[in-house]
């Protein structure tokens, strides 16, 4: 883990952290905490933890309390009710920071009305990013007083030992990380799960048959799976002297993280050179909390993880100049589903709304395991595609403004599709005419 210069540097990081966590709303005004493992300059550690009752979105440096690990000081009376929680999560190996937050789509999706108490069911996410990164489970548990329990001190810790996030049914999730940045990641991929199964449920897709298909062959209902996340090189530039193309990339992966396009610190982005490629392993970046830009070969390299092979064959194969992959929840949900009496699930997104009809034909959907020249074929039909188990992908011409448009209409599309099906409205009615030469 790194270590802090000063504790201004640790505090800024909690001021961050907190105002993307409203941002992305898996906090309310007041709720949640944060802590971290920190050493004083003395070489003394400290659980460095929000106090109770603060805003996580406009904390103050007296709103963060440095305790001792081991004693319980007047710091405990002033910090978070679930300090005891954190404290345990920060005594396992390589554990360095834990998150709670109020993940309101993760807990909508595993509410239920059964009789308490009794062991709940875990939640099984059907997206790569919560498959791959959570280990395929996050565990629920219902407690009778589910805010600083003693139960919850003594199951928390517990659950998170063995996963990287947990639920309290009805309250929020836990997480724990090296880093807080890696805490936060983690919640953030959680809740995302949660929005694709609850919106995936929504639209009648049969939830339990599809995690038994995953948990039988998950590589074939993955298109491949997301790097690992590292908490080396968090905001490393290989470029800083390209001034203005390093603003664009970090306002477009704002833009992709504000707009809910991708969650924390997932997707990418990249801008072709002559003989290089300025690349971003994640493109979703809030403001102050940025990340990795390469400057990486256009040729393939065996290192290269899968995400950073497939921008590399689309700029083989192609003169797109810029490209933006993003996991973008409602596309996700929405690929999953199957039109009136047909058995496979849709090959494409037809926009109902004005703009979205006046831009895109269709938006393309592909299985998992693809034809690798379809792909190509309807990145340059349509310039943007939607990969079941695989994220959105957008490809440009020109600026990363040119390309961000795609994902960030994709996402508006899925939105009114997803409403007026709530409405009970009839979707074929409301399609284009066009849409049936696609």
């Amino acid at each position: 883990m790194k270590e802090w210069k000063a504790s201004e540097e640790l505090i800024h990081l909690f001021q961050a952290v907190g105002r993307a966590s409203l941002l992305y709303d898996i906090q309310d005004s007041h709720s949640g905490n944060m802590a971290v493992q920190w050493k004083d300059e003395k070489g003394h550690t400290k659980i460095v933890i929000t106090s109770t009752g603060s805003q996580k979105g406009d904390l103050e440096p007296s709103q963060i309390c440095f305790l001792s690990p081991s004693e319980t000081d007047f710091g405990y009376y002033k910090a978070s009710s679930e300090t005891d929680i954190h404290a345990r999560i920060l005594a396992q190996k390589d554990v360095h920071a834990s998150i709670h937050c109020h993940t309101k789509e993760l807990i909508i999706a595993t509410l239920d009305d059964d009789n308490k108490p009794s062991q709940r069911e875990s939640f099984i996410p059907i997206d790569s990013l919560g498959h791959y990164h959570l280990g395929g489970i996050v565990p629920v548990d219902w407690f009778e007083v589910p805010s600083g329990s003693p139960e919850m001190v003594e199951t928390i810790p517990e659950r998170l030992a063995s996963h990287p996030v947990t639920v309290v049914q009805a309250h929020g999730a836990f997480s724990r990380g090296r880093t807080l940045q890696e805490a936060f990641f983690l919640i953030c991929v959680a809740n995302n799960s949660g929005t694709i199964v609850r919106l995936a449920n929504k639209m009648g897709v049969d939830i339990k048959k599809l995690r038994r298909t995953i948990q039988s062959d998950p590589d074939s209902h993955f298109s491949f799976p997301p790097t690992k996340y590292s908490v080396e090189d968090n905001e490393g530039f290989d470029f800083p002297h390209e001034e203005e193309i390093v603003r664009e990339f970090m306002k477009t992966g704002a833009r992709i993280f504000e707009s809910r396009l991708s969650p924390f610190h997932t997707g990418s982005i990249s801008i072709r050179g002559a003989q290089t490629m300025l690349y971003a392993p994640r493109a979703s970046m809030p403001r102050e909390l940025g990340g990795t830009l390469l400057e990486v070969p256009l040729l393939p390299e065996k290192s290269d993880p899968p995400e950073l092979q497939i921008h590399k064959k689309i700029y083989a194969d192609t003169n797109f100049q810029t490209i933006i992959h993003c996991y973008i929840p409602e596309a996700e949900a929405l690929s999953h589903t199957r039109n009136p009496g047909e058995a496979a699930p849709i090959n494409r997104i037809v926009p109902i709304d004005a703009e979205g009809s006046f831009l895109y034909l269709v938006i393309p959907v592909l299985p998992p395991q693809h034809d690798f020249e379809q792909f190509i074929q309807f990145l340059h039909d349509y310039k943007v595609v939607t990969v079941r188990g695989g994220g959105v992908w957008g490809v440009g011409t020109q600026s990363l403004s040119e390309v961000l448009h795609h994902p960030s209409s994709v996402r508006e599309i899925c939105l009114y599709r997803i409403g007026a099906f709530e409405r009970s409205l009839n979707l074929k009615k409301m399609e284009p005419k066009k849409a049936k030469r696609w």
